[in-house]
């Protein structure tokens, strides 16, 4: 009976000392790791890059438009397929603290009235002063918490005349989990 309990003491402290685990966002690519932190106040936008993510979507995809001071966008490239899809359409969840600064991961789309985002694309600012005039037309549902030098990278590899990488930057999109801890150090304005 002694060991019975001294294990559910040991069991119940280890399981006291626990750290709680947090869910984010990784794209691998040739370049590096870039770790994206999913906003819970854009539920629809979250749940599909996590749906998409685990279903490898991306990962016959590439990073199909990069431009410096401007994005790095990757997924589904600009085909009316993307664009029209239903199947692929987001209505679009616009809040105003979320906006686009250096690092914000916005939804794709095209210019269609009802500002349908196009969820099987997305893409990462990388103008350092933001590109504010994307707010309000553009849903964002992230940020990089890690590898911004990735993108910075990624922005300024030799490309053609439509803004598409001359070598092939491959997405391998996936859902990891990261320690409270770690995720504080990543993102310092971390608050749940």
């Amino acid at each position: 009976m002694k060991k019975i309990a001294t294990l559910f003491i040991t069991l119940l402290m280890i399981s006291c000392n626990t750290e709680k685990m947090h869910d984010i966002g990784q794209i691998n690519t040739p370049k590096g790791e870039i770790l994206l932190w999913l906003y819970d106040e854009t539920p629809n936008h979250k749940a599909s890059f996590i749906e998409l993510a685990n279903k490898g979507y991306w990962d016959s995809l590439s990073f199909n438009r990069v431009i410096p001071n401007f994005v790095a966008q990757g997924g589904c490239p600009d085909t009316p397929e993307g664009f029209n899809d239903p199947e692929y359409l987001l209505e679009p969840e616009f809040v105003d603290s979320l906006t686009h600064t250096y690092g914000a991961l916005g939804a794709g789309r095209d210019g269609n009235p009802e500002k349908l985002s196009a969820r099987c694309q997305f893409y990462i600012v990388h103008n350092k002063d933001g590109l504010h005039r994307l707010d309000g037309d553009y849903t964002v549902f992230g940020k990089v918490i890690k590898g911004m030098d990735v993108v910075d990278t990624i922005v300024n590899v030799e490309r053609d005349s439509i803004d598409e990488p001359l070598s092939k930057i491959t997405l391998d999109v996936n859902m990891i989990s990261i320690s409270e801890t770690e995720l504080k150090t990543l993102y310092p304005e971390f608050q749940e």
